[in-house]
């Protein structure tokens, strides 16, 4: 079952490629828990998916935190241009952006070291006591790494890459923080195709999680 492999594999700090569905973004992402991200592992998904690479949050943590979505930000803000504001995207859900961020003792924050610097530092503050006041004194904003915020219920309200790939960790008994980015494609110069993923997925031995199988994972448990 590839969902019990993804899960063991997310426990041993390995990839796992996560398939939304056909009916929305229809991208496959590769996902990595926080807490094991090294170098190595941003480096892979430069060279391997080349998308945007972000942290993903549980809600409760964001909220932990004081973190508002970026769209609460800029609505709540003086700026005059507030058409601009994202609502829906064109597959119908809210954005899950907030800041942006670096860990403070990164450089550029940029880099492979750096990156996976503030991303493992990140899922560490999950288990500090006072989490808000260790996250105001680790990290600067903006920065080189977007958080993404989960949806309130997870699953039940938005069936995103964001809130499946935060469930996987749950469900792994991991800390509710991952590695996200999309996997691109530079011969149609579009997302990868389910099928040149399988492949991939194939020939590098990564489990390719179906979110329809996630979703039926999820109602029965």
């Amino acid at each position: 079952m590839s969902l019990e492999s993804a899960l063991q594999s997310l426990k041993r700090g390995e990839f796992v490629l996560l398939f939304d569905s056909a009916g929305r973004e229809n991208e496959i992402d590769m996902v990595v828990a926080a807490e094991f991200v090294t170098p190595e592992h941003i480096a892979r998904m430069r060279q391997h998916a080349g998308g945007l690479l972000c942290i993903a949050i549980d809600n409760n943590f964001a909220a932990s935190l004081e973190l508002q979505y970026m769209h609460e930000i800029l609505s709540e803000s003086s700026i005059s241009n507030k058409e601009m504001i994202m609502g829906l995207a064109p597959y119908g859900d809210h954005p899950t952006f907030s800041l942006s961020v670096n860990h403070y003792q990164t450089y550029t924050g940029i880099t492979d070291k750096d990156r996976s610097l503030t991303i493992s530092e990140m899922a560490k503050i999950y288990n500090v006591e006072n989490r808000q006041k260790k996250f105001a004194s680790s990290f600067k904003t903006p920065g080189h790494v977007p958080l993404l915020i989960a949806s309130k219920g997870l699953l039940a309200a938005r069936q995103g890459h964001t809130e499946m790939s935060v469930y996987l960790a749950q469900i792994a008994g991991l800390t509710p923080v991952t590695a996200i980015c999309e996997m691109m494609d530079a011969e149609t110069y579009a997302a990868l195709s389910v099928e040149k993923a399988e492949k991939f997925a194939k020939e590098n031995g990564i489990p390719l999680v179906n979110g329809k199988e996630l979703l039926e994972y999820a109602k029965v448990n």
